[in-house]
């Protein structure tokens, strides 16, 4: 089965409510982004963004460029109808963050809660930087959360990295510049505690 197969069949059997990550509002990464847009005219981009409730949050506090993107189709479809009008300025693109082709310096905030942690190669961690080091602006934001050390060591029947704060930003290394980092306890929807870390971090201007 191939990854997007796989995340294809996820949300075809589940609902939005219905996976391990889903949370009302992801407040935490709301938080840093109010911290790094510096004006609702930020280009933001949610990678992996799925059906999160973090786009409808980001539209109704009023930014205005904001893209989605997730390797299956439906989740984007499922998020784009709960949306409904007031999204119709959001782009949406069904692809995967690892082969798709970024317009260079296109964002000025990159934010990852439900990505990073699925890539458990070195390669593919390399080629995930290399992406984001192309797509944002000089001096843009990265906002990447992850399962922390004490998270699960798989999700939707796949394996996991773990990271502390110290690790997930080395991974990233010395092209971005760590502002922040935080460790939140999330619940599940059936009330299971998930620990997540976040790193908020400025690419450095080359």
């Amino acid at each position: 089965m191939t990854t997007r197969t796989h995340w294809e069949s996820v949300y075809e059997t589940k609902s939005a409510e219905a996976v391990s990550w889903y949370a009302p509002h992801l407040r935490e990464s709301l938080r840093y982004i109010s911290q790094a847009a510096t004006s609702k005219n930020a280009a933001i981009i949610d990678v992996g963004g799925g059906e999160s409730t973090l786009v409808d949050d980001l539209v109704s506090e009023g930014y205005k460029d904001i893209t989605v993107l997730d390797i299956s189709a439906k989740a984007l479809e499922v998020a784009r109808q709960r949306v409904g009008a007031q999204g119709a300025h959001v782009h949406w693109a069904a692809a995967d963050v690892l082969e798709v082709e970024f317009p260079v310096g296109a964002f000025d905030i990159w934010h990852d809660r439900a990505v990073f942690h699925f890539l458990t190669s070195d390669d593919q961690r390399r080629r995930y930087v290399a992406q984001v080091l192309s797509a944002l602006k000089p001096a843009g934001f990265a906002i990447v959360g992850t399962f922390g050390p004490e998270g699960p060591e798989q999700c939707s029947g796949l394996q996991v990295s773990r990271y502390a704060p110290s690790e997930l930003h080395g991974v990233f290394g010395e092209p971005f510049e760590l502002l922040g980092s935080s460790i939140e306890l999330h619940t599940t929807p059936w009330g299971s505690p998930q620990q997540f870390v976040y790193c908020y971090c400025r690419r450095l201007p080359s």
